[in-house]
This record gives structure tokens, C-alpha cells and sequence, in this order.
């Protein structure tokens, strides 16, 4: 019977987030007719992120919010294990950003095309020659006053274990002179299985936001140094939040008792 129940509950979830996307892709959309700044197309993104939320009963935790600084930009870099990484942090954010993405991306029909007029920033990491270039472009944007997000890992973790980083937000930064701020989030991983496309209700997603790193202290030459750092403080964070972690804390949540009744 809990298979059951789970699966009803996975099909409602898949079923009502199909349509609140079609409902903020097209007011998005149709909002960059006249927002050429990106900012409606953000506040779509926002308020999907927080139907989705609610439609998958994720509970977010968010500390740290005072390291955001609001009067000048910022790249935060954060791990990234699950589809609620970026609902969590576009629903919990206090701020306007746009998200750092690879440019193989904004090739995709329709959606790449929404990305660029959204203001969402490409990275070339496949060539060296456009990753330079796409860096430059990226670095007038965000000195222009633009808050950015990127997932260094490059790709999904699987297990929620903080994977190798790719370089070249780490270029961007050193290259823009602005904060780097390191972001630490657990759970993400656990709402939608790795392989299956369940949803498990009731997971508590734990978001850390640690002090901005001064890249005064840091040269060009010191890229992977910089790396080190931030993967240091990074698995840090997670293994703290990990520790919070209380055993089936999913149990709090009426649904998943309704799916898993003791």
C-alpha cells in the first residue's frame, strides 16, 4: 500500500508542476517583451520555485543570509545535487541574480533563447578560446551590477557528495574582483531519487551561506588555490548541515506519514 501511496504522490507532484511551469513559462515569457532587464522573468522564476516547493512538501532551512551583501554583486557558488537546489535557492534568495551557465545550454531551441533574454550568463568550457572570451563577456555583465549563481561542479552528485569543480567561475571571479561567496546545500538529492523520478515529501533541504572571500587576497595565478578554498569550505559546511540531520525527520510531514503510516 505504500507503493501505492507513493506513487500517487509522485504522479500528482510530476502532473501539477507540468502545469505551473507551462503557467510561468508563458508569463515569463511574455514578460521579456517588456522587461528587458530580466527582473519579471526572475520573479516567474521565483514563484514556480515556490509551487514546486510546496508541491514536493520540501521544507527549506536557510542560514547565513546576513554574508549577502545588497549593495554591490556578488557570485555565489554552490553545490548542486538535485533539481531542488535551484528551486531552493531562486524561492529563498532576497535578491535579484542571474543564474551561470554552460553555453551548450542556450543552443537548446526555445529555452536557450529564454535564457539569453533573461539575462542568464554562458560559459564556454569545452574551448579555451571562447571560454576566455564567454569570461570577458560574463565579467562586463556582472560588474554592471548583476548578482550571479553557478554550480562549479558542473554536473548533478548523485549521492550528495560535493564532486570536482570546473574552473571557470573561478576565472570569472578573479577576472570581475567581486565576492566570492561559497553556498552549502543538503538534501536536495533525497526529494527526487537519483535514477527514478519519486518524490519523497517532507525532506528538510538545509542551505548555508558562508562569508564572502576578500579575492584581494588571491591572483590570477592563484585559480586552483582559490578552488582548494572554496571546496574546503564548501564540504565543510555540508558535512555540518549533514549532522543536523535528525533520523526520519520525513515523518513530520502529514503526507509522508499518510504514505508511510506507522
Amino acid at each position: 500500500m505504500a507503493r501505492f501511496k507513493a506513487k500517487i504522490f509522485t504522479a500528482w507532484c510530476w502532473v501539477a508542476s507540468a502545469l505551473s511551469t507551462a503557467f510561468w513559462a508563458t508569463v515569463s515569457i511574455l514578460s521579456s517583451f517588456v522587461s528587458g532587464s530580466g527582473r519579471l522573468q526572475h520573479y516567474c522564476m521565483r514563484r514556480w520555485s515556490q509551487d514546486n516547493l510546496w508541491l514536493s512538501r520540501t521544507r527549506v532551512e536557510i542560514e547565513g543570509l546576513e554574508n549577502i551583501d545588497r549593495s554591490r554583486p556578488q557570485i555565489f557558488v554552490a553545490n548542486h545535487s538535485g533539481l531542488h537546489d535551484i528551486l531552493s535557492l531562486a524561492a529563498n534568495l532576497p535578491i535579484q541574480f542571474r543564474w551561470i551557465a554552460k553555453r551548450s545550454l542556450f543552443s537548446v531551441p526555445f529555452m536557450g533563447w529564454h535564457m539569453r533574454r533573461s539575462g542568464y550568463i554562458p560559459i564556454d568550457r569545452d574551448n579555451p578560446r571562447d571560454m576566455a572570451k564567454s569570461i570577458m563577456e560574463a565579467a562586463r555583465a556582472i560588474n554592471s551590477g548583476i548578482n550571479a549563481i553557478a554550480f562549479p561542479e558542473g554536473t548533478r552528485s548523485k549521492t550528495g557528495e560535493l564532486g570536482k569543480f570546473y574552473g571557470g567561475v573561478f576565472s570569472l571571479a578573479l577576472r570581475t574582483g567581486v565576492p566570492l561567496v561559497p553556498v552549502s546545500l543538503d538534501g536536495s538529492y533525497r526529494v527526487i531519487v537519483p535514477t527514478t523520478f519519486r518524490v519523497t515529501p517532507g525532506v528538510i533541504l538545509r542551505i548555508k551561506i558562508d562569508r564572502p572571500i576578500d579575492l584581494s587576497l588571491y591572483t590570477k595565478a592563484d585559480k586552483q588555490r582559490l578552488m582548494d578554498d572554496v571546496f574546503r569550505i564548501m564540504n565543510r559546511n555540508l558535512e555540518e548541515l549533514r549532522s543536523r540531520r535528525q533520523p526520519e525527520e520525513e515523518g513530520q510531514d502529514a503526507i509522508y506519514r499518510w504514505i508511510h503510516p506507522k
